[in-house]
């Protein structure tokens, strides 16, 4: 299992939720869902790794 970095790791971390906040502002639930979706894909497409992803994965389920 690949290890995660679990702890805050973004510059600006506050900004960055206040970002996705606003971008999520304004949407219906389907229109908020299908945006985390596109985002989660696009994320998991720039990660790459598949080992990185199942550990994501299993980490959030906990």
């Amino acid at each position: 299992m690949t290890d995660l970095i679990l702890t805050p790791n973004i510059d600006g971390v506050d900004d960055f939720y206040a970002e996705l906040l606003t971008a999520h502002d304004g949407l219906e639930k389907d229109q908020s869902d299908a945006l985390s979706a596109r985002l989660i894909l696009i994320l998991a497409n720039h990660i790459g790794e598949r080992s990185v992803l199942s550990a994501a994965i299993k980490a959030a389920e906990t």
